[in-house]
């Protein structure tokens, strides 16, 4: 059989899709890897262990179908930093978008105008994740490795070197650094200045289309797939879209893994107070939307800390989920704040904590599950307002993650927000994404995929509608009140 292949290098694993020529899932895979916290705030990587898992992705489709793919698409997770040597060798650990130990930085920067002028020209909202912060504080705590290092690359990059020996960064990944300036698509200079870096220590600038085949030497561990055409991609959120029908107009998606984002299309970037971010997709196309930190990983902290699971299994989410069943909307006022990881969207404070509001005798363990479930549809739907208000109307919600195998929580985000939720492919969407963009770019179709007829949705409750109008409005009020006691 005939496929394209969609590749996601994400935060927890590398995923691989396969689409036949119809572009109809076929086949996937998955292989995880660890992320390490050395010290307080830290969040690292091995790059060797992802291009080990990478490599197993692709020789792993290849042997379940039977042959090479037709093309190879990329998509990666945004924002991270790996040092290099001038012979490719990684220096230090990579440092993922979940790092804070730029948090300081990040809040002196935003506070100036020239901070918020580098955001409106890079769409990169100032905070920890931002490759910017990263190198600024690189250069200022460890002087000796920033001077040493000959290339500055994300974990795209880095894969992208192993395979064609070549230093390529494309646009959506580099409009997610805060240096890469989205009117001329090249390095902004005032981003540049103020990292006090050459734009020579980064990789060159390329489309979200460029191709490549013919590995190199250093990737013969890949040889059956050594004149394939490799798509270098996008991001892992702007694929997202694409893979779960989200780049028309009125058209929202939501991710929700460990973390989760709000986005939406447009022609242009968009920016306001709230710093949401623009990343492109493509020439014609922007992704504009919100990321937070806490989506899974407040389930996770809930089932271990709370619950006292210690190896969670797929029972403890189904149990945890018919436990939420019978308690009813508003959690008989109980609202908690998810912000256990900090925060990003909308408020970009890595300190932010979380935190129950109106607990009293009669909330049990039901009442604490449910309260956090709604906790982290309040912060998309947070974001959701935010973009309906400088993009347009949101008439539905293209969904996709994990939690999509969740009645209970599929239901309780349409309540929230008053949206119809349009469940998309179960299969990862950014890998999805990944391939529709390699196999427009190949000439396998001539436009992207649509969805199939006949879209299966969730519809809100109006009544539960209603109650969860009030508790967002008390829930937006919380982070203002407790921050002032900070």
């Amino acid at each position: 059989m005939k496929y394209i292949l969609g590749i996601d290098i994400g935060t927890g694993s590398t995923k691989a899709v396969a689409l036949n020529l119809s572009c109809q899932p076929v086949g996937s895979c998955q292989h995880p890897y660890p992320t390490f916290s050395p010290l307080a705030g830290y969040s690292e990587q091995d790059p060797e262990t992802i291009w080990t898992a990478f490599v197993r992705c692709i020789n792993e489709m290849v042997n379940k179908m039977g042959a090479a793919p037709e093309v190879i698409g990329l998509s990666s997770a945004m924002h991270s930093i790996i040092a290099v040597d001038a012979a490719g060798a990684v220096l230090a650990p990579m440092i993922t978008w979940a790092d804070a130990r730029s948090a300081a930085i990040a809040e002196q920067m935003r506070a100036t105008d020239a901070g918020m002028k580098i955001y409106e020209a890079t769409g990169t909202p100032v905070h920890a994740m931002s490759p910017l912060c990263k190198l600024i504080w690189l250069r200022e705590n460890q002087p000796e490795l920033f001077d040493a290092v000959y290339k500055f690359i994300s974990i795209k990059e880095y894969i992208w070197y192993r395979l064609f020996n070549e230093y390529r960064i494309d646009h959506s990944i580099a409009s997610c650094t805060g240096l890469f300036d989205l009117e001329s698509q090249d390095w902004n200079t005032d981003a540049i200045q103020m990292a006090k870096i050459d734009p020579a220590r980064l990789s060159e600038p390329v489309r979200t289309n460029y191709t490549r085949k013919g590995l190199s030497p250093t990737a013969a561990v890949l040889f059956a797939v050594h004149d394939v055409a490799f798509v270098i991609g996008a991001s892992d959120g702007c694929l997202a879209n694409l893979g779960s029908h989200a780049t028309g107009p009125g058209v929202a998606a939501i991710t929700i893994g460990t973390s989760g984002a709000v986005r939406v299309a447009s022609r242009k970037p968009v920016s306001n107070p709230s710093m949401t971010f623009s990343y492109v997709l493509d020439e014609q196309t922007y992704i504009c939307g919100g990321p937070v930190n806490n989506g899974g990983i407040v389930l996770q902290w809930l089932l271990r800390n709370v619950f006292g699971k210690e190896t969670l299994s797929p029972e403890d989410y189904n149990n945890l989920f018919e436990l939420i069943a019978p308690i009813s909307a508003g959690s008989e006022g109980l609202i908690f704040l998810p912000y256990l990881n900090g925060e990003r969207a909308p408020v970009w404070d890595a300190s932010a904590s979380g935190s129950f509001f109106g607990l009293r005798l009669q909330h049990g363990q039901g009442h604490l599950a449910r309260a956090a479930l709604e906790g982290i549809c309040y912060a998309l739907n947070q974001v959701l307002v935010t973009l309906e208000q400088h993009t347009g109307h949101i008439h539905k919600i293209n969904v996709s993650g994990g939690f999509v195998h969740s009645e209970v929580w599929m239901q309780l985000l349409a309540d929230v927000t008053g949206k119809p939720l349009i469940l998309m492919h179960t299969e990862d969407a950014s890998a999805i994404g990944a391939a529709y963009l390699a196999a427009k770019t190949t000439g396998l179709t001539n436009e992207y995929p649509q969805p199939e007829p006949g879209e299966k949705a969730i519809t809100p409750d109006w009544q539960t509608h209603e109650v969860y109008k009030k508790g967002f409005a008390t829930y937006t009020q919380l982070y203002p009140a407790l921050k002032r006691l900070t």
